[in-house]
């Protein structure tokens, strides 16, 4: 049981559009989960998935000198930003 939900009583014909695809996309109890941390709230979610600052940082440290595509694929940015995360990160060191 989540807080007042019990997992195995809720109508998934009756839910809301939103909690009715999310629950499509990880199941109900995840859902109920969501659910009661952010009910009521307006969420945004981001883009991009990593952090612009933690990423070049990670960046630079992965950076191998001839990883950079592999990098930006991996994070979500284009190459043209990992290669200026990886400069900019070496005039901080």
């Amino acid at each position: 049981m989540i807080n007042n939900h019990d997992v195995t009583q809720v109508d998934t014909d009756a839910l809301q559009e939103f909690y009715l695809e999310l629950t499509n996309l990880v199941g109900v109890e995840p859902m109920l989960k969501i659910y009661e941390q952010y009910r009521g709230s307006q969420l945004t979610i981001p883009t991009h998935l990593y952090d612009r600052k933690r990423a070049a940082r990670t960046v630079a440290k992965q950076y191998d000198g001839n990883n950079s595509m592999a990098l930006a694929r991996k994070y979500g940015y284009s190459e043209k930003w990992v290669k200026k995360s990886i400069k900019d990160n070496k005039k901080i060191e």
